[in-house]
């Protein structure tokens, strides 16, 4: 820690500013103390100087009080004598006790003399302690300040050495960040290739996971998106293009969106998705930039099913919308008719067969079986035959397929 000095005026040493800031305020505080003291021993002589006058004082007046009760005694002594002859027992024992009196209240006076005495001693030792105590709190100033001058100087030496931290933390920091930049440089290698390679990853992905759409490559020098992709159902139900680009750059460019909205208007697509390992500033995983869904390479087949799945329900609403009117009355013609009625007339038969049988179960066991078989299987394949006549004017898009009732192997 580098430490700074200041040169003494009187004998031209070099002392350290911290010790002689120490020694000035060490000389105040001693300075002051030294006067405060010489100020309390002053008080303390000149109360000790009142308690002496005020003791003699008391001393002659316990002196003046016992002489003069002395000589009050020996007077009525005397008169007692002399009228002791003329003067009955009774008066001799109102003077006596008359004199008792008078020796009570000297002797209160005495009483009181002492109290004031009691109470001068408890003051002188009171000053005697304020005197102490206030020795003791100049002490503790004189610990704080000196312990408040060293944490300064230790604080002074923590900041020095944090600072000294602080610079060699930010070469490590520059550092670093030349070492990144360098192995990112030699990690990207050609940025077109990385870029191909991307797009052959998603069109890739999207051919593995939607087998029954159209995935369509932009070739070289080719107007439009990479990849083009024409979501179809199962059944070859067109509803609707999703266009993908493929981004592979150090940074996002904010022309990237508008480019693939022409692409999007050109191509007549409902969707258009840019993948990029540098999505814009507040995207994260999947979200949306000027119109354009935006994600990075891991969430891309994540958003393209949630997007099929969109254009797909869609298409089929607006097929059934299309041809509602029609379907209605064909499925009511087909309801009322001869045909619907035989096949609901013959379900319930076998059930009612069915029932029948049930209620006849101590019969031919095996017989049985054998006939609530039959029935059960007429009674599924006239269900199968019911749906199957709804399906057909309803659609297999509108009425989907029951897996129970389709064929083996049937999607």
């Amino acid at each position: 820690m580098n430490e700074s000095y200041i040169t003494c005026p009187k004998c031209g040493a070099e002392i350290a500013l911290s010790e002689a800031v120490s020694h000035q305020v060490r000389e105040s505080l001693e300075a002051d103390f030294v006067r405060q003291r010489e100020e309390l021993n002053a008080a303390i002589a000149r109360r000790e100087e009142h308690l002496k006058t005020e003791m003699e004082k008391l001393a002659k007046q316990q002196a003046g009080v016992a002489e003069q009760v002395a000589r009050e005694l020996e007077s009525e002594r005397r008169k007692l004598l002399a009228e002791a002859s003329q003067k009955a027992a009774e008066q001799f024992a109102m003077q006596l006790k008359d004199a008792e009196s008078r020796n009570a209240e000297q002797q209160e006076k005495l009483r009181v003399a002492q109290a004031t005495e009691l109470e001068l001693r408890k003051q002188q030792r009171a000053l005697q302690e304020a005197k102490e105590s206030m020795e003791i709190e100049l002490a503790r100033k004189l610990d704080a300040e000196r312990q408040k001058i060293a944490d300064a100087a230790r604080q002074q030496a923590i900041e020095a050495e944090r600072l000294k931290l602080a610079d060699k933390e930010q070469v490590i920091k520059g550092l670093q960040e030349q070492i990144a930049s360098l192995q990112q440089r030699a990690e990207q290698g050609s940025m077109q290739l990385q870029g191909e390679t991307l797009e052959v990853e998603i069109e890739a992905q999207l051919r593995e996971a939607f087998r029954h759409d159209s995935i369509e490559e932009v070739k070289k020098g080719e107007r439009g998106a990479d990849v083009t992709q024409r979501v179809r159902t199962a059944g070859e139900l067109p509803c609707g293009t999703i266009l993908w680009e493929a981004k592979r750059a150090k940074n996002w460019s904010s022309q990237w969106p508008a480019k693939l909205k022409e692409d999007q208007r050109a191509a007549g697509a409902e969707l258009a998705v840019i993948v990029t390992t540098s999505p814009p500033e507040g995207v994260r995983g999947i979200g949306q930039c000027d119109g354009i869904w935006v994600c990075e390479p891991a969430f891309a087949l994540g958003l393209a099913s949630a997007l099929r799945h969109g254009l797909i329900a869609t298409a089929v609403q607006r097929l059934q919308d299309t041809d509602r009117g029609s379907k209605m009355a064909q499925l009511y013609d087909h309801l009322c008719g001869t045909g619907f009625r035989q096949h609901i007339q013959a379900i319930v038969d076998s059930f009612i067969a069915l029932q029948d049988q049930l209620a006849a179960e101590q019969r031919a066991f095996q017989k049985q079986w054998k006939e609530r078989g039959q029935h059960l299987s007429a009674a599924i394949q006239h269900t199968a035959e019911l749906y199957g006549g709804i399906q057909g004017i309803a659609g297999r898009e509108a009425l989907p397929e029951i897996q129970k009732l389709a064929l083996p192997g049937a999607e």
